[in-house]
């Protein structure tokens, strides 16, 4: 069995930035988009997003390139207990160009394993990408 390659490696100060969400409890949903950065070879932050919902993370994502994305967000479950998901999602849209889709997905399982992230999803329409989809996926509901 042979180990994969990632083609891009986790930009240091990135890293950094999404240990530090990762430990987290916030009300208001925070989200990191991430893209690759061909030239230096490494996975660096796209967009921040404070303060927001899923309708906003679709906003922000392209319709025609790959990114990786972190979300947590506060959910309160219907015996009153508030929980805080942590999930890694790799939009991958259809119709994208296929050397741009294989990238990602070349280094999607080492990124999310050096995040140590256990809730992952991928998404390739953004319009099944909503609030109930996500509840529903995390098992929450």
């Amino acid at each position: 069995m042979s180990a994969s390659v990632p083609v891009c490696e986790l930009d240091q100060e990135l890293r950094t930035r999404l240990n530090k969400i990762k430990r987290l409890s916030t009300k208001s949903g925070i989200a990191i988009i991430m893209k690759m950065d061909k030239e230096l070879g490494t996975i660096v932050e796209d967009e921040y997003l404070d303060d927001c919902s899923v309708d906003d993370i679709k906003e922000s994502l392209p319709g025609h390139q790959p990114r990786y994305l972190l979300y947590t967000f506060s959910h309160k479950h219907k015996d009153e207990r508030v929980t805080y998901p942590l999930v890694f999602i790799f939009y991958s849209p259809l119709g994208c160009k296929t050397d741009l889709s294989v990238m990602y997905a070349a280094s999607k399982v080492n990124l999310i394993r050096e995040l140590d992230i256990g809730k992952t999803f991928e998404i390739r329409d953004l319009e099944e990408f909503t609030e109930e989809w996500l509840i529903k996926n995390l098992k929450l509901a």
